[in-house]
């Protein structure tokens, strides 16, 4: 990926924070969406988004799903963003909230978490089994680690689910990212947005199911490695934060993939430490990694003030179309392989 940020915006933190709140997400209208509610397997529900874009959902065509991040939604700026795309390129696009996303509380006692690559195989198989054409799937932050650990898990039964995976700005090693998130700026501004929603979501799920988790402890918690080691951890079946970050990550694991995949990451992303991204040796031949030196958190901004955040999709599902053997037109032209 050869990005380049406009100079009116310099460095990682800028180039994360300004693409979420001001920059243009859609050459269109805003996307709308058609929701579905579903039932999951252990009596639970979650709701997926897709695109309504006035094509029968009966007719074939390419699905482009893209799992959110940490807290994020279908609303979400690279959401917005990815399902513009899709409807310029005539895909029909799925975006699937993980439980309690998606506005309203789910039920179960448990919520979702970095690692929870068996929920992402679930909503793939539904999708693969409703859809005739290609699909292809775009993980963002933590959607994309368990995007990542689903294809890694099931090795070359990936294939069946889906044609091609993309992971965009996802901390694949939770460690690294979860330090680094907990540290100064990061820690003063991304870390309390975070735990704003976080916490109350914890204690509704605690209401639902008393003695679920450790109510002082969750109080207590003031940056997200208190909060993975008092509610993520313990609720979805790990030791600790240290072994849920060690277990749900990754990267150890991204040798096991078989089907196309592609991991991006910003350089100079504030919640991803250069240091910790995967080195060519580290993956198989079926990973394709892109660093390039800017680009922020899910930023990648282009163009003059308030700018717009087309770059990383156009870019992904470039790639990912033509994993799939699907032409793109962007902007009149017409990329292929």
């Amino acid at each position: 990926m050869k990005y380049i940020a406009p100079r009116w915006l310099p460095g990682g933190q800028l180039q994360t924070i300004w693409p979420a709140l001001y920059a243009r997400r859609a050459q269109g209208p805003r996307p709308e969406y058609r929701r579905e509610r579903w039932d999951t397997p252990d009596g639970d529900f979650v709701d997926v988004d897709f695109l309504q874009d006035g094509v029968a959902a009966t007719v074939p065509r390419p699905l482009l799903v893209v799992f959110h991040g940490l807290e994020g939604s279908s609303r979400s700026h690279y959401g917005e963003a990815f399902a513009d795309l899709a409807r310029g390129q005539g895909w029909a696009c799925a975006l699937p909230h993980f439980r309690g996303c998606s506005g309203e509380i789910n039920r179960a006692p448990r919520a979702y978490h970095s690692g929870d690559h068996a929920e992402i195989g679930w909503m793939l198989q539904r999708l693969r089994a409703a859809h005739t054409g290609p699909l292809m799937a775009a993980g963002v932050s933590l959607g994309g680690n368990a995007l990542l650990r689903w294809a890694a898990e099931v090795g070359t039964d990936a294939a069946r689910s889906a044609d091609a995976v993309a992971a965009v700005c996802s901390p694949i090693d939770l460690a690294a990212g979860g330090l680094a998130i907990g540290r100064g700026f990061n820690r003063q501004v991304y870390t309390r947005m975070f735990m704003r929603t976080l916490v109350p979501k914890a204690l509704q799920k605690l209401a639902q199911h008393p003695g679920l988790f450790d109510r002082q402890a969750l109080l207590a918690a003031r940056d997200l490695y208190a909060f993975d080691n008092a509610f993520t951890a313990p609720v979805h079946g790990y030791r600790n934060t240290e072994d849920y970050w060690l277990r749900a990550s990754a990267k150890p694991l991204l040798h096991q993939i078989r089907i196309p995949a592609l991991v991006v990451n910003a350089r100079n992303d504030p919640f991803v430490p250069a240091a910790s991204l995967p080195g060519a040796h580290e993956v198989g031949r079926h990973v394709t990694l892109w660093q390039p030196l800017q680009g922020g958190h899910v930023g990648f901004p282009r163009g003059r003030p308030p700018g717009h955040v087309r770059a990383m999709p156009e870019a992904v599902g470039g790639w990912l179309a033509a994993q799939a053997g699907l032409a793109v037109h962007l902007g009149g032209q017409s990329a292929h392989g």
